[in-house]
């Protein structure tokens, strides 16, 4: 959930949207690995790796949306003066990193 109160419009690329809906994909597909991987008592060290796959998945599409958001949204509420969306975002990076 959001509470957001910028009130700028978010510029996104189809083609990014859907680079970033397949790394998601995968991530997911990662992660229901582990689940199955667990669930079947397998060795944990090969859980560990795989895991340790879907957390550079996830890390991995947040750069991507940071460097997204950064070159269109951020780009777009300077252009609007909207200094506010400016300190959400800095917020979101922080908890991200």
């Amino acid at each position: 959930m959001s509470n957001t109160t910028h009130t700028h419009t978010h510029h996104h690329s189809q083609e990014e949207k859907k680079k970033q809906l397949n790394r998601l994909a995968k991530a997911t597909g990662h992660l229901q690995h582990v689940k199955t991987m667990i669930e079947n008592d397998e060795d944990c060290a090969d859980v560990l790796i795989q895991l340790s796959a879907v957390e550079s998945a996830l890390h991995n599409l947040g750069k991507e949306i940071i460097n997204e958001h950064l070159t269109h949204c951020i780009v777009h509420a300077i252009e609007e003066g909207d200094t506010e969306e400016v300190e959400e975002f800095q917020e979101a990076i922080r908890k991200f990193l």
